[in-house]
């Protein structure tokens, strides 16, 4: 074999062996191991596992098949960059990359003119379980749940700016694993990178919402363009 065509073949394995998104042209979701299967798909994706800024889009598939992008933001991600959601640790202020359903809408503010997807409002009392001893661990807890840590939860209304408007992301939420992570979710920015959340300007989270339907059952793909995490092997 040639040198030239040797060692071209040589890169083509390493970038597919790393995890590198497919060559070719079409849309990001066409090109992703998975989508989750309904009409609509966020993607948020990162430059690299140490990045904390990047690009949210949302996506639409149409009759025949094909994904349209609907629209697209500047994201933030946590203050330590991006690491794989299956070895996430919690506290770790790491965002879990993989591939998420969105259970739910929520907000300190009236859910934005156009919402269809279940929306519930925060109150005075509403809190977010942390605390990896309660029941209640990585769940909307309202009263605060006696076995759940005051300093071990989200007292979610004083969160003024990011909460005005939020998803949940379905990151161990089904069946949560103790101390790998609770409260994750796709909400408005705050002053910087988030704690492992996604967060996107407040018009644009509105437009999301407005956006989302349940009968579309979308979900969020949390990745990088390449490597190990990148989103298309999710």
């Amino acid at each position: 074999m040639r040198p030239v065509l040797a060692a071209a073949l040589a890169l083509i394995a390493s970038a597919a062996l790393l995890g590198a998104a497919p060559a070719g042209p079409g849309p990001l979701p066409g090109r992703m191991a998975d989508t989750g299967g309904g009409d609509q798909l966020i993607t948020a994706v990162a430059p690299d596992t140490g990045s904390t800024t990047g690009t949210v889009t949302w996506w639409d598939r149409g009759e025949g098949g094909q994904w349209v992008e609907s629209g697209s933001t500047p994201a933030r991600f946590g203050a330590n960059g991006l690491v794989d959601g299956a070895t996430r640790k919690q506290g770790t202020n790491t965002t879990p990359t993989g591939l998420y359903d969105l259970p739910y809408a929520f907000g300190i503010q009236p859910a934005p003119p156009g919402t269809t997807y279940a929306f519930r409002p925060v109150r005075a009392e509403s809190w977010w379980c942390q605390d990896n001893a309660s029941k209640d661990y990585n769940r909307w807890s309202e009263p605060r749940a006696a076995d759940c840590r005051a300093d071990q939860a989200e007292h979610m209304i004083t969160y003024g700016t990011q909460y005005a408007h939020a998803l949940v992301v379905g990151f161990n939420y089904r069946a949560p694993v103790r101390g790998r992570g609770a409260g994750i979710f796709l909400h408005v920015n705050g002053s910087g990178p988030t704690a492992g959340c996604v967060s996107v300007p407040a018009d644009a989270m509105r437009t999301i919402l407005a956006w989302a339907r349940p009968s579309a059952r979308p979900h969020i793909a949390i990745g990088t363009e390449g490597g190990a995490t990148a989103v298309t092997r999710y």
